[in-house]
């Protein structure tokens, strides 16, 4: 499956959490760091606070489809499992119907 399908799907199913504690702090930090930075200092301030939103944007995508395909694969193998315990009954039936007719034949009861 191509990533770009599996971005499609956690735009569609990933619901950011509450987060608004947090972002307060950060505004009120950024205010508190624009009063006292010159402008390059803020803008280098700025451009940190940047980078690390995207790793973490990045991460939570990531993090999303190594999920995405780890259920997958457990539903592959799961589903080659059932799979092999059905071929696994019908030849133990088999097995069973033959062991039958051969104690009957054995048996004279043909």
């Amino acid at each position: 499956m191509s990533d770009k399908i599996l971005k499609e799907l956690y735009d569609c199913f990933y619901t950011e959490p509450d987060m608004s504690v947090q972002k307060q702090v950060v505004e009120e930090n950024h205010k508190a760091l624009v009063e006292v930075l010159e402008k390059p200092q803020r803008r280098q301030v700025l451009n940190i606070i940047d980078a690390k939103d995207r790793v973490c944007e990045v991460m939570s995508i990531d993090s999303f489809i190594a999920g995405f395909e780890l259920a997958w694969q457990i539903s592959v193998e799961l589903s080659q499992q059932e799979t092999r315990r059905a071929a696994l009954y019908k030849t133990v039936q088999e097995r069973r119907a033959y062991l039958m007719l051969k104690k009957k034949e054995e048996a004279g009861e043909t």
